[in-house]
């Protein structure tokens, strides 16, 4: 036994002695506070990147500088005050959580972690250099978006690589774009809905997704198979994994898959429009009408482009879409309750790391 004891101390040693592994988890953003200069500040940070509104810097700047910025700010902070804790922002502190969360399911002589949010604080720049400065061997970032999209996954990856190629020594890097497939990840979700299904029995059960325009979602067609409609997205395939609305109506299929639910009673649409450009559909505001019309008083709603609570789960969906409903006759409707630091999503971000180390 002591050659053995010997053996482990020394091996112990070693791992303390060993370059760890850094991990960057990283979330949409949020304004500091709900203070209408806050949000105008995040909404200019967040709608000047490229990725977001992806026209030409010039009438970019303009359009929000002079239009979206002065205009939307006051009305979005009014929003985010639905939606604020004492701990502030739900999305900052479910994803602080998170990290903390899975601090405890890591070795700490193998891995440090760090959080960032995309824009605003803390700043993707700030978790690099921490990470940088601990002269970690190897980068793995996370960005927290289930489905690939450039306009959230892509353009984590542009500010990553803005940062690190100032650096004169620049780690290996690898960028974890799409979950959706994750059996955990699914898990989770079905965990969630279990829960809900115990206490109510709903004539529907709709799944909302983050909308984009759909000239993004044919800027990454592959050899133009992307016809934007329910025939090509619902095979997954090798020219469409990166295609979001195929990767939703996936995410969709497999959540179903594992509850059992009647797939004639299940919808899959898209929400958060902006601006007069057709974004992809079915729009939710429309499913909701539908929903009503067919006779349908309860429904089940969840958001699995999100993995925090945030404004367009809590206020969007949960709130204003569940007026709707009930302005046109509907009795019930309710959300799915998203990931947030749940223990079996903290298992799959720790899976996540372990499979990409």
């Amino acid at each position: 036994m002591v050659p053995y004891a010997g053996y482990c101390h020394t091996f112990s040693l070693m791992n303390k002695n060993k370059a760890k592994t850094g991990v960057l988890l990283v979330n949409l953003g949020t304004p500091d506070s709900t203070a209408t200069g806050d949000v105008r500040k995040y909404l200019r940070e967040f709608l000047m990147d490229g990725r977001v509104i992806d026209i030409p810097a010039i009438p970019r700047w303009l359009l929000v500088h002079l239009i979206i910025a002065p205009f939307r700010a006051p009305k979005s902070a009014h929003e985010y005050t639905k939606l604020w804790t004492e701990r502030g922002s739900p999305l900052l502190f479910h994803t602080v959580d998170l990290k903390e969360k899975l601090v405890q399911k890591l070795d700490p002589n193998l891995y440090q972690v760090e959080m960032a949010m995309r824009y605003q604080s803390p700043s993707i720049a700030e978790g690099l250099e921490k990470l940088n400065k601990a002269n970690v061997k190897k980068i793995i970032v996370i960005s927290l978006f289930p489905q690939y999209a450039s306009a959230t996954n892509g353009s984590v990856v542009d500010k990553v690589m803005e940062i690190a190629r100032t650096w004169q020594i620049i780690p290996n890097i690898t960028f974890v774009n799409n979950f959706v497939e994750h059996p955990l990840f699914l898990e989770a979700w079905a965990e969630l809905g279990r829960e809900m299904l115990e206490k109510e029995s709903y004539d529907a059960y709709l799944f909302s997704y983050h909308g984009l325009p759909e000239r993004q979602i044919r800027k990454g067609s592959v050899d133009g198979y992307c016809q934007l409609s329910d025939k090509c997205c619902a095979q997954y395939t090798k020219k469409n994994q990166f295609c979001y609305r195929s990767q939703c109506f996936l995410t969709t299929r497999l959540i179903v898959e594992k509850l059992g639910l009647p797939t004639d009673k299940v919808v899959t649409c898209f929400q958060s429009r902006l601006g007069k450009d057709p974004w992809i559909q079915p729009y939710t505001e429309d499913m909701i009408k539908q929903l009503a019309a067919k006779g349908a008083k309860k429904v089940l709603v969840f958001s699995p482009a999100f993995v925090a609570d945030c404004l367009e789960t809590t206020v969007e969906v949960g709130q204003e879409y569940k007026e709707q409903f009930e302005e046109l006759g509907g009795e019930r409707w309710d959300l799915v309750p998203s990931l947030n630091s749940r223990d079996t999503w903290v298992d799959c971000v720790k899976d996540l790391v372990e499979q990409n180390t």
